[in-house]
């Protein structure tokens, strides 16, 4: 448990200070294309998301789901897996300049698959291709990255996987304060775009995923692997790794059809208001507590998960389960209900005024309706990965990604009929998006339970409801909080500074007064979490 303890605080370390750099990039991006009603922004979005929907294949799809736990096994092998693993990275090699080659054939053809042409102007589209074609080089060193990261992560090197990105956010942040220098901001219409800005925005971008690669194999040594083409891929187990990962790709694929279907609908308020890159601002301040929390808590969990459904270990396995998601839930509910009641003043830090914060806030408020069942979501999915299930997963997640796909759709007709304003059409797709993660986590929970004859859910459930319960008075006393400071409108969204300074000052009461009605109940959860929250503190 101590390394797991461990593991959790290296990556959650390196996971903080790469979202608030991240956080940072934004900042600058911002001012250069602005974000509510911005069509150069939501054009620059779209082209830069091109290549993370494609590592999210890559990474969510293959490496994640199958390759950890093949690692795993192969590393009881004489020569501790090395073979396997040359293997393995000169075949994903071979296919990410493939990947990528063809994805730069047909940029426009791709840009065109996620804007509606009917309903943006044709030089937006045109910006979005120029964008793209500078963007789209990521995807090989995206993949690069996920892949080498991966080996480590099943390697127990933690650190690097996490730690590289700070790298990129430091490169994009001084390229985009140099674009601010050149030519100011913010540039929200299409027209005022040169080539010499679009390849300094776009070349700055895929520059700093070039490094951010590049570090991550200064450490490949630690992992105690010697790294060397291998073009002999007999013996690496290509048909069972590929019955596996064709589930979880297609998994995956689903997952990106719906997002086609949302970024679809939202250009048609692309523009006007909250559409693309309000959407996906909005969901970085989502995933930062997911991405802290969940991932740095649940990645060491996921390796160990692994290790015992290997062994055959069914009943360590179900621990793992249960004392994974009460850890997690313990951090994520009271990550939820800060969010939620500085909503506004975290939005402040992504847009240009306090106008532009308060259309956006709600898009935000929306996606944290599944924030909780997405943490509960990671433990359930992976554990079927570290049985080498991708087939389940596939299923429950084809309902999920129907759902978001149908739920965007009717958010669109709404508008068209009038029952819902332009300016909460993002709010109301990423709501349709949450509630179909709520559906989908309940049938992936029910079949686990089934699966294991039982995943002992009265013992994780119970607390995640005593949690929420802490959660609601902490929340009030933090909304108080917000109105002394003149509430929304206030102060603490006057700038970026004060919306950072309100968020966090929200937060802090909202996590106080948690803590400490937990305390007064003897919360059992709540010893192990303050402990692994001290690893974070300096030492003297």
């Amino acid at each position: 448990m101590s390394s797991i303890g461990r593991a959790s605080v290296l990556i959650g370390a390196g996971t903080i200070v790469s979202r608030v750099s991240g956080l940072l990039r934004i900042v600058v991006l911002v001012a250069i294309v602005g974000s509510v009603g911005s069509a150069a922004g939501d054009a620059f979005g779209l082209a830069n998301q091109l290549p993370n929907n494609i590592y999210t294949v890559i990474s969510t799809g293959v490496l994640t789901a199958v390759i950890v736990p093949q690692i795993v096994k192969a590393a009881a092998h004489a020569d501790g897996g090395r073979a396997f693993v040359s293997k393995l990275f000169t075949l994903g090699t071979v296919i990410l300049l493939a990947a990528t080659a063809i994805a730069m054939v047909a940029a426009p053809f791709i840009v065109t698959v996620y804007i509606d042409p009917s309903k943006v102007e044709p030089d937006q589209i045109a910006l979005a291709t120029a964008f793209a074609y500078w963007c789209l080089p990521q995807i090989f060193f995206y993949g690069l990255y996920a892949l080498l990261g991966e080996i480590l992560n099943a390697r127990k090197v933690f650190g690097p996987y996490t730690w590289a990105p700070i790298v990129n956010n430091l490169v994009s942040i001084a390229g985009f304060g140099l674009f601010l220098l050149l030519f100011g901001g913010p540039s929200p219409d299409v027209v005022q775009w040169t080539p010499t800005m679009i390849g300094l925005l776009g070349g700055v971008a895929t520059g700093g995923i070039v490094l951010q690669t590049v570090v991550l194999l200064v450490f490949w040594r630690r992992a105690g692997l010697q790294l060397r083409p291998d073009f002999h891929w007999r013996g690496v187990g290509l048909r069972h790794i590929g019955r596996l990962a064709g589930w979880t790709f297609l998994m995956v694929i689903v997952g990106q059809l719906a997002g086609i279907v949302q970024t679809r609908v939202l250009s048609g308020a692309s523009g006007t208001g909250p559409a693309i890159l309000a959407s996906q601002n909005a969901w970085l301040v989502f995933m930062l507590p997911y991405s802290i929390i969940v991932l740095s808590i649940g990645t060491p969990y996921f390796t160990q998960l692994s290790e015992h459904a290997a062994a055959g270990r069914d009943g360590d396995v179900k621990t793992d389960i249960v004392r994974s998601i009460r850890v997690l839930g313990l951090f994520i509910v009271v990550a939820t209900a800060a969010l939620a009641v500085a909503s506004v003043p975290a939005t402040r830090i992504f847009t240009n005024s306090s106008a532009e914060a308060l259309a956006a806030a709600p898009v935000l408020l929306c996606f944290l309706v599944c924030l909780l069942p997405l943490a509960v979501l990671f433990v359930v999915q992976r554990t079927f990965y570290a049985y080498n299930d991708t087939r389940t997963p596939f299923f429950f997640t084809l309902v999920q990604g129907g759902l978001v796909a149908l739920s965007a759709l009717a958010a669109g007709g709404a508008v068209s009929a009038g029952l819902v304003p332009l300016s909460q059409l993002a709010a109301t797709v990423a709501l349709g998006q949450a509630l179909s993660s709520l559906v989908q986590v309940v049938i992936a929970t029910i079949i686990l339970h089934r699966r294991l004859g039982g995943i002992r859910i009265g013992e994780w459930m119970p607390p995640l409801l005593r949690f929420i319960g802490a959660a609601i008075p902490a929340a009030g006393a933090g909304w108080g909080v917000l109105l002394l400071c003149g509430g929304p409108t206030g102060w603490v969204s006057d700038s970026i500074y004060t919306g950072a300074l309100g968020a966090a000052l929200v937060g802090s009461v909202v996590l106080a007064v948690y803590i400490g009605i937990l305390a007064i109940f003897r919360t059992p959860e709540l010893a192990p979490a303050l402990a692994l929250g001290r690893r974070f503190l300096p030492k003297r």
